[in-house]
């Protein structure tokens, strides 16, 4: 079908419509789909898919191959569209202001959203350091306790955690950890700690305290040192000896390895006669002997003396804690006297046999 061609110098006829311009347009011109024009070329391109003609905005010029089975037409064979009525609509904005609003309307929308965005994020703001909580205590030894607490339940973990041991800074971990042993402790004693978070040379609120306390010892692995009151009583053989048969002495015992039980070196007096003897060591039981003039035959100017012998056995009864240490806090004991028949001259003592009970008291 030919395409309808305006004719020079009069205004194109429609078929089914009014030839004089300005007239209503019943039917627009039967055109083949896929046929178009470019009467402005403008880039902008009018299709007729055989209802209604429809506007496109193009980037180039026309070519056949643009609509399949279609063909260049010029600007001349497309009629004129019809003027509006007095009543139809306000015009409809062209395409490209059209994509012009849109792309204006997404970026507002893009601009709102980074906006809104970092008023959510704001990353450069520092969140606030939460006070550590929840701190429960761990497993202890006699010179160790740990305890752990909860990290913050939102945002980034703090630059470290500082330990606070009765007041006093005792050490910290990185921000990562949320635990903490403390070593070098006194046994079976009672420590208050708390913890503060710190980022950015900034320290939160410490928590809550957690007291723990180290274990307790057994009294064999106290360590026997130190001065002590040791009383004797003679609970046997006081019948051929002269005196009180109750007394109190000083001995000092001094340990022979730099920590923990271990033997000792004991020094003292026993009845007006110094000894020094070593103690040797067997769990909660010291064991040693003095050899020596305890309990003298004769008095005053009279007297000779005896090389008795003397057994003794210590054993720890109770523990403490001095300046850090475990050491002995009592002991009790038994000693044995045992001497020979010995003359001096006209005078002599016989063979004798004597037991004291000790008790010792720092």
């Amino acid at each position: 079908m030919a395409a309808v061609r305006p004719c020079k110098g009069q205004a194109a006829s429609r078929p089914g419509g009014h030839g004089a311009a300005g007239g209503v347009m019943t039917t627009p011109p039967r055109v083949p789909a896929g046929w178009y024009a470019d009467p402005s070329a403008q880039h902008e391109r009018r299709y007729w898919d055989g209802t209604d003609w429809t506007a496109h905005v193009a980037d180039g010029g026309v070519t056949a191959t643009d609509q399949p089975g279609g063909r260049p037409a010029p600007a001349a064979e497309h009629p004129a569209e019809p003027p509006l009525a007095a009543d139809s609509s306000p015009a409809v904005p062209a395409p490209r202001q059209r994509r012009t609003w849109a792309v204006a309307a997404a970026a507002a929308v893009v601009v709102l959203g980074l906006i809104a965005g970092l008023l959510i994020w704001a990353p450069w703001k520092s969140p606030p350091l939460l006070r550590p909580a929840g701190l429960t205590a761990g497993p202890s030894t006699t010179s160790s306790v740990a305890f752990r607490w909860t990290g913050p339940p939102t945002g980034p973990p703090p630059g470290r955690y500082v330990i606070l041991r009765d007041g006093q800074v005792a050490g910290s971990v990185p921000g990562t950890v949320t635990s903490y042993r403390g070593t070098g402790l006194a046994p079976a004693t009672a420590y208050r700690y708390r913890v503060a978070a710190e980022r950015g040379g900034k320290r939160s609120a410490p928590s809550p305290v957690i007291v723990v306390t180290t274990a307790t010892p057994p009294v064999s692995a106290a360590r026997l040192q130190g001065p002590w009151t040791v009383s004797i009583k003679i609970t046997r053989g006081a019948a051929g000896l002269t005196g009180p048969p109750t007394w109190d002495e000083t001995w000092q015992a001094t340990p022979k390895c730099a920590a923990g039980p271990c033997d000792v070196r004991l020094s003292g007096s026993l009845n007006g006669f110094a000894f020094t003897t070593t103690l040797t060591r067997a769990g909660a039981e010291y064991r040693g002997k003095i050899a020596g003039n305890v309990f003298p035959c004769g008095k005053g100017s009279q007297a000779f003396a005896i090389r008795s012998t003397v057994r003794l056995r210590i054993t720890v009864a109770a523990a403490r804690v001095d300046n850090r240490a475990w050491v002995a806090g009592s002991w009790g004991g038994r000693m044995v006297v045992t001497a020979p028949y010995t003359a001096s001259g006209n005078f002599y003592c016989p063979a004798s046999h004597q037991v004291a009970s000790l008790t010792g008291n720092p």
